[in-house]
């Protein structure tokens, strides 16, 4: 073959067939940038709540089937799930001494959520155990929208679902899903906050009287509308030279659930102002400055004692640290006020040390600094938020599972 013929022949076959059949080149997916996508929505922060919880049950059931128990009566009867039933069922009355020197009398116990569960079966066919989770299951969905609220108000809407989920995800958050308070005194808490935010005045003293019928620490929502309430109206009295009505009501109503209840309990026990601390002193707490937590973490840090114990002393250090990184923060003076008030009874209480990081559910604004560092981290480093969003996840939910049907230290 001549040099033009093979020239000739390279030229008519087509490159494809010299070489091999030609592999398309796809184009490369594009990820969406975190930082153009639109903040997301109270349905978004509610569901991913709800996820969360659903995903924590799951695992929950999980851990008590292994066991041969049964998960909702681990949800609906544990620990003071039985006297708040007991309650709505009988009424107050009941009083045991399972040891010299102690007496437990249901009276220490707020009267809303069993009014709740009585109602609910009253006009539903569901049991007391039932009826006790759709109260506590409903009030948290209404918490995480009040509290989605507070946080688009304050940080806007990515912070607000960031707040959301870590509420969901903290390591105690299995109380949410039981027939417990904490879910219910939240709920009224975050729209009272919301109302005083957006000075709603008349809201939030109502609502501020329905959570201290909650739970004994439903105080904190009273102090903190009556500090907004007096802050207010110094500047109103200063700008306009009066105050409105509206403003009086509010910072008026906000602590007459918790001082009447205070009041009926003392008129029962014939101590009309200290009954109640009476009947709180035979389950062994009292307000003692912290004097018996020092003592306690003196003795989980130089004995050995049971997982639940550090674990609690671990999460009360972490609240600690997370308050004076809010107090940096500078949020405003209803969420300072709420928050401190809730650390002051809970750090300054004496008995039932693992039981504090349960007391320290409701205080979601000290969750505001991590919420912010979490959407910070998730708009440079996606991935990274990833990660950490996975690992409190899987904190949450086994130590969740641990703490229901493994433990048995009172919750």
């Amino acid at each position: 073959m001549t040099h033009t013929s093979a020239t000739m022949l390279r030229v008519a076959v087509p490159e494809p067939e010299r070489r091999g059949r030609a592999r398309p080149r796809l184009p490369r997916p594009r990820l969406p940038d975190p930082r153009t996508l639109p903040p997301p929505g109270a349905a978004t922060a509610v569901g991913l709540f709800v996820a969360a919880r659903l995903a924590g049950a799951a695992v929950l059931a999980t851990t008590a089937w292994t066991g041969d128990k049964q998960p909702l009566a681990l949800l609906g009867r544990s620990w003071d799930s039985l006297w708040y039933l007991g309650i709505a069922a009988h009424g107050y009355g009941r009083v045991l001494r399972p040891q010299p020197g102690v007496v437990q009398n249901d009276l220490a116990f707020f009267p809303l959520y069993p009014a709740l569960v009585r109602g609910v079966t009253a006009l539903s066919p569901l049991g007391g155990g039932g009826a006790g989770l759709l109260v506590s299951w409903l009030a948290a969905v209404a918490a995480a929208c009040g509290i989605y609220r507070c946080g688009a108000l304050l940080h806007g809407r990515a912070v607000a679902c960031a707040l959301v989920l870590l509420w969901g995800l903290l390591p105690h958050s299995v109380v949410l899903s039981m027939a417990y308070t904490e879910p219910l005194l939240t709920a009224f808490a975050a729209w009272s906050l919301y109302a005083v935010l957006t000075r709603r005045w008349l809201w939030a003293g109502a609502l501020a009287a329905l959570a201290g019928l909650s739970r004994p620490n439903g105080c904190a929502v009273a102090a903190a509308v009556v500090a907004a309430a007096a802050c207010e109206a110094w500047h109103e009295r200063r700008r306009l030279g009066r105050v409105s009505p509206g403003l009086w009501a509010g910072a008026v109503l906000a602590p007459l659930g918790w001082g009447a209840y205070l009041l009926w309990v003392g008129r029962r026990t014939g101590d009309l102002f200290g009954g109640y601390f009476r009947v709180q002193a035979g389950w062994g707490s009292r307000f003692d400055l912290g004097h018996d937590a020092l003592r306690f973490t003196r003795i989980l840090l130089l004995y050995k004692a049971r997982f639940v114990f550090p674990m609690s002393l671990v999460i009360v250090a972490a609240a600690v640290l997370l308050y004076v990184l809010l107090l940096l923060d500078r949020p405003p003076l209803p969420l300072v006020v709420y928050t401190s008030a809730l650390m002051v009874v809970a750090l300054g209480g004496a008995g039932f040390f693992e039981c504090k990081p349960r007391f320290l559910l409701p205080a979601f604004p000290l969750l505001l600094p991590p919420a912010r560092a979490l959407v910070r981290t998730a708009r440079a480093r996606p991935w990274h938020a990833t990660a950490v969003v996975a690992a409190l996840a899987g904190l949450s939910f086994v130590y969740g599972a641990y703490l229901v049907a493994i433990a048995h230290a009172p919750l």
